[in-house]
């Protein structure tokens, strides 16, 4: 971890404490997303970190970016996703968008003052993006989008939206990506999600009937969407193994506290060796984890983004999160299964870390792949 990077997390954890900790018992049972903790995660300069100073970013690094995602994590995977969510939109504006258009979006999701969501998912193409079914068709001066997206994270608190839809045939070369904004005629909301975890985070469907996008809101040329989904991917699956990091630290450390104070035989249950080989095992795959995420940051801030590694930082990370929320519930006990304690809510929230952005068996296709390119040559 860089210096500054150091210095932002020991800034945000005191910020996270009180503006984080106290709310999420209640906000995850409840399922309530709160603005103003996302717009002071704006105010604090941590909505926009990786963005040019001139659309209202900070200018940093990824590995400053990854770091402060696994700090929010502590707290909240909620909140750290949505941030995640929301920055991967802006990278793809900034990466693909024309001038006005990033002088039109960027500012309000830098700020924090707004979110972004990504849209590619539909209710029959998860995995295998590229069958999906939303259609463009191109009209006077833009295009009319039909279709629906499934499993949308930000949903309804979100105001500008990345959309992918079919202009072409079938495959990948017959998509394109847009940029929509909420409030638009014939753009929707479907229904909400009840899910496992993620509770503060909303999950929607989104819905198009005729929706009008104008030809000035797409993203690059005609069926270059996949390129830009893709390219967002990449970045955004170091984001959620940064998140995966976080998850997995913060149950370790109540794992851990609990141990040290849970008396039983007349010892703290930390002093049993089955115990401590536990956490040990814990421990090292968290700092394995984060040593892979920091690897493939640096890469990108080097202008070396590799998809290996993001795919391997991802799967890592998460897998991770889900073997060490598990075993800290196991080293809780009885009340580690009930909402006393944290650990339930982190376990609940690393699940879905292993799906998004691509399963973590896609994850193995993607590594394989490389190798396979890597090895040909």
């Amino acid at each position: 971890m860089t210096d500054l990077a150091k210095e932002l997390c020991a800034n945000l954890s005191k910020w996270c404490q009180t503006h984080i900790e106290p709310f999420m018992e209640h906000d995850d049972e409840e399922g309530t997303f709160r603005m103003e903790i996302f717009q002071g995660l704006g105010e604090q300069g941590f909505t926009g970190m990786t963005l040019p100073e001139e659309f209202g970013g900070a200018g940093l690094g990824y590995r400053e970016y990854v770091a402060v995602l696994e700090e929010i994590a502590k707290y909240s995977v909620a909140y750290s996703v949505t941030v995640s969510v929301s920055s991967m939109v802006q990278t793809i504006i900034n990466e693909y968008g024309t001038k006005k258009q990033k002088e039109t979006y960027l500012p309000a999701l830098t700020s924090g003052q707004e979110i972004g969501a990504f849209a590619l998912s539909e209710s029959h193409s998860g995995s295998d993006a590229a069958s999906l079914k939303t259609t463009a068709k191109k009209v006077e001066g833009g295009y009319l989008l039909n279709g629906t997206k499934m499993w949308i994270t930000s949903a309804g608190i979100a105001k500008t939206y990345i959309v992918m839809a079919r202009t072409g045939g079938e495959g990948a070369k017959g998509v394109s990506a847009f940029i929509m904004r909420e409030g638009t005629e014939g753009f929707k909301l479907g229904k909400a999600e009840k899910k496992m975890g993620w509770k503060a985070s909303p999950t929607r469907e989104l819905i198009f009937e005729n929706c009008f996008v104008p030809e000035e809101n797409r993203l690059l040329n005609e069926g270059e969407g996949f390129k830009v989904a893709m390219g967002g991917l990449d970045r955004g699956r170091i984001a959620i193994g940064a998140i995966g990091v976080g998850c997995a630290q913060r149950a370790l450390d109540e794992a851990i506290k609990y141990s040290l104070g849970r008396v039983q035989f007349k010892q703290a249950i930390f002093d049993f060796q089955g115990l401590q080989f536990m956490m040990a095992d814990m421990a090292c795959e968290t700092e394995a984890s984060r040593l892979l995420v920091e690897r493939a940051a640096e890469l990108v801030d080097l202008g070396k983004s590799s998809a290996k590694l993001s795919s391997m930082a991802k799967m890592k990370a998460t897998d991770t999160a889900m073997y060490v929320t598990t075993e800290a519930v196991q080293i809780h006990g009885g009340v580690g299964y009930t909402s006393e304690y944290p650990v339930e809510r982190f376990m609940r929230d690393a699940k879905v870390l292993q799906i998004v952005e691509g399963t973590n068996q896609i994850q193995k296709v993607v590594i394989s792949r490389q190798l396979k390119k890597e090895y040909e040559t």
